[in-house]
């Protein structure tokens, strides 16, 4: 009898451990998506939605940014390619807008696609509350997150994952 309290404990506590260490593991983003018509940014592991964050964006929203200076958040498959913690806004990373069609694009037009557009916090000289900065679209066409949710951006997103942005 008192062997089988020891492998039924020896079983329990495997168990547990086994459940503790799936717990710890880090999770895989796979990819984020960015639905611009309703102003979310999701994470996503595979097919599941691992966070939702309400994001503001370019101060003129609708359509795909075509050149420098028209306020357009991009639109289209892109890569998060490095991180900046050194700009005027509270830690970023950039999205590798203009691709190769972009820069036709513009060229076509005689314009500069401009660039620099990135997932980021808020300015640094912010004085206003998180939760109303958030409330309007305020950016030249970078996606805006607030401080807390970008460190926690930083920690599941790595350099590389893709990105994909849609009305």
């Amino acid at each position: 009898m008192f062997k089988f309290f020891i492998w039924i404990g020896l079983f329990v506590s495997t168990s547990l451990f086994a459940q503790e260490i799936a717990l710890v593991q880090p999770l895989t983003i796979d990819r984020v998506e960015v639905k611009k018509s309703v102003r979310r940014m999701y994470l996503i592991a595979g097919d599941e939605i691992v966070r939702e964050y309400r994001i503001a964006l370019g101060k003129n929203p609708r359509g795909h940014k075509v050149q420098e200076g028209d306020n357009r958040t991009p639109e289209g498959q892109y890569t998060l390619d490095f991180v900046m913690d050194d700009s005027a806004f509270y830690r970023s990373i950039h999205i590798s807008y203009p691709n190769a069609t972009d820069q036709q694009r513009a060229q076509d037009l005689g314009v500069s696609p401009g660039g620099n557009i990135k997932i980021h916090g808020l300015k640094n000289d912010n004085s206003k509350p998180p939760r109303f900065v958030q409330s309007f679209d305020w950016t030249n066409g970078c996606i805006a997150i607030t401080n807390d949710q970008m460190d926690e951006l930083l920690t599941l997103v790595n350099v590389g994952t893709p990105i994909h942005i849609y009305w």
